[in-house]
């Protein structure tokens, strides 16, 4: 049913009475909200019900005031940052930095092309951001935003620009935003810079926790008036209140404050409540793991809310109602986690300090007290986490014990190794260097992330926690999963290991990966002969009840794939016709027969391969059979051998795309051979490297970005492309470490004969013919 006309009328003047109201009517009343908001006193505790006032003694700790005397020198205290103006602004004002017209955005409004903004006339003092309605003296002044050094300004957004045709200025205040606009981007610069000079030039703000933490520290060796300080101030004891506002001054705004990744967060004082009232739901908690995980992450995301909430939990377990309850316990312990995460600033440190000794003094051999003390000795070896600790670490945390960390070494059974949360990768390797009996090899050793797509070393100064959280998320996408491996890093000297040594059995098993992982360049009968000495290694004498592992576990499965036939190439249709009347074909039964086809191929290739792979095994096992009585440490030795003839062997290889110069038309794709002699390429697949550079002609290296490792040789620069240049960079150092201050010198001649050791004899017609293997390596390459 239409509205009467009369209705109509009523309606179009009740909302252009609106419009008037929100345009000059708010702005009478916006004075004076605003004012009475910035007179509000900061960083406060409010008290709800009849709890009283918040007694806050500065400068005087054993001295207290009421809430009376104490509520007027604040509000005394916030008028006097609010410079009295006069009736209007004057031109000649001296205070006046800068003024001009600028257009506000009003509250309730977005900035919009359509909607005319109103323009007013403000003036920038070095204490406030004022507006008028107009320049002329007497105007009347409609708002203030004091500046303090908590205030931030944002530099005009191009985007916006884009959108709207206007340049924003935003500038934060405690409690109030003044979005500004203006259509010309120098003066948009001009009011910014000005802004944030005003800012810059104010002394810090400094918090009434603050303060009492450097009143505290005064007093430490006077118990009478520590008791009055924690007495008079309850913003330093526990609370069952919210908290309204952050223990610490924080900027106001956002700038800079999200955290990368699927988590948003707002700005840091609201951050501060959150978790505030997150730490106040562990008391009644069952389960507060997952609850403590969320924090240690907020604060890993955020680190200037570290110290936040190292204030927070100490003013939580200062003067509890129930002293080693359980929600008092949890506080402890999430204490006792951030301790072993984050370091926090010298001034909250020395302030955490305190409280740990204040609380073994007042609860000696209490749980209380064993927690005080766990995290006093964790804070000395704290120095920072790149992982927030996982659920398991923090169930561990929580009971004051030691992780079990299990390394796999090849060839022998994996070893649990105890660590902390401050456990070093190098620790371990020193530790399983010591226990399995390698202190005396030249070899250097390591601890290997292991998957089946990838292998890297763990970084020396890495915590070894670090690295289990982190494998503990792949470990939920990845079949199988991640694990930590102990093996060699550094091969020094390859040829005087003992065949009877545990390290020798270390060798065996990592030259057998880079078989596997194609790393060998070799014919397909001295794999099949490799594979053959495998499993002579594994099970000793051929016999039908003799477990076989896997295929691919003995045989490279890339040299089986090489011999299925390529897909079919089909070229591209160039005619857009053409493409069209394939792209509907495809959609329809044509595309049903094609899929079809596909799978059929799909079928044929997997059959095939079947078939090869049963051709590869049967020629094995031929050669496992000439291997009878041969025992198992024979058979290692054997295959050792068989891998050592290849002059790379020894070394670590990286998939590396060469660029040798600008006018290429493309990388080269090679092997980066890095030995403890000289640094080789390799093309993937050839026995013979085309390059090798000793170290006496290597003159720098280097990241020249992310992805991309530099190699001066005496005149030129190589540049290779790869994901691991840290790795490569890591690896080269150390082999220049272990060599000392003497600079090794380059080989005129390469080694007339390998060092004596007693040579491992095949039976007959299981050794493949002399290969370029046997070929003397050239000058300066890596013989090892």
């Amino acid at each position: 049913m239409p509205f009467p006309g009369g209705l109509w009328w009523l309606l179009c003047c009740r909302r252009g009475f609106t419009l008037l109201r929100r345009d000059y009517g708010e702005a009478e009343r916006e004075v004076d909200g605003e004012a009475e908001e910035e007179e509000e006193a900061s960083f406060e505790l409010r008290a709800q019900g009849d709890q009283g006032s918040l007694e806050v003694s500065l400068s005087q700790p054993t001295r207290s005031s009421s809430g009376s005397e104490r509520s007027l020198l604040v509000a005394e205290e916030m008028r006097s940052l609010i410079v009295e103006k006069g009736p209007g602004p004057v031109e000649d004002d001296p205070d006046a930095l800068v003024k001009g017209w600028l257009q506000r955005e009003m509250r309730g409004c977005i900035k919009t092309p359509w909607i005319r903004p109103r323009k007013y006339w403000f003036v920038l003092t070095p204490d406030s951001l004022d507006y008028y309605s107009s320049n002329e003296k007497g105007a009347r002044r409609l708002g203030s935003l004091v500046l303090t050094s908590l205030c931030s300004v944002l530099w005009p957004d191009k985007q916006l620009y884009k959108e709207t045709g206007y340049w924003s200025i935003t500038v934060f205040g405690r409690k109030h935003c003044y979005r500004l606009y203006t259509e010309h981007l120098n003066e948009a610069v001009r009011w910014v810079c000005a802004v944030q000079k005003v800012i810059d030039s104010k002394a810090p703000v400094q918090t009434p926790t603050q303060l009492l933490m450097r009143d505290v520290e005064e007093h430490k060796d006077s118990p009478e008036v520590l008791e009055q300080i924690y007495r008079c101030n309850p913003i330093l004891r526990y609370t069952s209140g919210p908290l309204y506002a952050p223990l610490l001054p924080f900027p106001y705004g956002s700038l800079d404050q999200s955290a990368p990744g699927p988590r948003s967060y707002t700005t840091l004082r609201d951050e501060a409540v959150k978790l505030f009232n997150s730490l106040q739901q562990l008391e009644s908690e069952r389960d507060p793991v997952p609850l403590m995980q969320g924090v240690l992450q907020t604060c890993l995301d955020l680190p200037p809310l570290v110290d936040e909430i190292y204030c927070q939990l100490v003013k939580q377990t200062t003067e509890p109602p129930a002293p080693g309850g359980q929600g008092d316990l949890h506080y402890w312990q999430l204490l006792t986690c951030m301790s072993c995460t984050f370091l926090p600033s010298p001034p909250v440190l020395r302030f955490l300090r305190f409280h740990l000794d204040r609380t073994e003094n007042c609860f000696p051999g209490s749980e209380m007290a064993k927690y005080a003390c766990f995290i006093r000795e964790a804070l000395e070896k704290t120095k920072g986490r790149e992982c927030v600790p996982s659920l398991e670490e923090i169930l561990v945390l929580m009971q004051r014990q030691e992780m079990i960390c299990t390394v796999h070494c090849p060839g022998v059974p994996a070893c649990s190794v105890a660590i902390s949360s401050h456990t070093t990768a190098e620790e371990v390797a020193q530790e399983l260097v010591s226990r399995l009996g390698l202190s005396q090899s030249p070899n250097l050793f390591a601890l290997y992330e292991q998957s089946r797509r990838r292998e890297q070393p763990v970084g020396s100064a890495t915590l070894l926690a670090d690295v289990l959280t982190s494998l503990a998320g792949e470990d939920r996408e990845q079949d199988p999963p991640c694990r930590l491996c102990f093996k060699h890093y550094g091969f020094l000297d390859t040829d005087n290991v003992p065949r009877d040594s545990l390290e020798f059995a270390l060798l065996f098993e990592q030259a057998h990966e880079m078989v596997l992982r194609g790393y060998v360049p070799t014919s397909e009968e001295t794999l099949q002969t490799l594979a053959a000495l495998r499993l002579q290694s594994l099970n000793s004498d051929f016999s039908t009840h003799a477990p076989f592992p896997r295929l691919e576990e003995l045989f490279p499965p890339h040299v089986l794939h090489a011999r299925l036939p390529p897909p079919p190439h089909r070229p591209p249709t160039k005619c857009r016709g053409a493409r069209l009347r394939a792209g509907l074909l495809a959609g329809g039964l044509w595309g049903q027969a094609l899929a079809k086809q596909r799978a059929e191929r799909d079928q044929r290739l997997r059959g095939r391969l079947r078939e090869e792979g049963a051709s590869t095994m049967a020629a094995i096992v031929e050669k496992w059979k000439l291997l009878q009585g041969m025992g198992r440490p024979e058979a290692m030795a054997a295959y050792v051998a068989l891998v050592r003839e290849w002059p790379g062997f020894g070394s670590t290889l990286f998939d590396v795309d060469l660029h040798a110069s600008p006018m290429d038309s493309g990388p080269q794709h090679l092997w980066l051979s890095i030995g403890a002699k000289a640094v080789s390429l390799y093309k993937p697949g050839e026995p013979e490297p085309l390059d090798s550079f000793c170290y006496g002609r290597i003159s720098s290296f280097g990241a020249s970005d992310s992805s991309t490792f530099r190699l001066s040789v005496e005149d030129r620069d190589l540049l290779f492309e790869t994901s691991q240049v840290d790795e490569i960079a890591q690896l080269l150092n150390t082999y220049l470490a272990s060599a000392g201050a003497q600079r090794l010198p380059q080989p005129q001649e390469p080694p007339s004969s390998h060092p004596t050791s007693e040579p491992t004899v095949l039976p007959q017609g299981l050794c493949p013919a002399a290969g370029p293997w046997q070929h003397r390596p050239p000058v300066g390459s890596s013989h090892s």
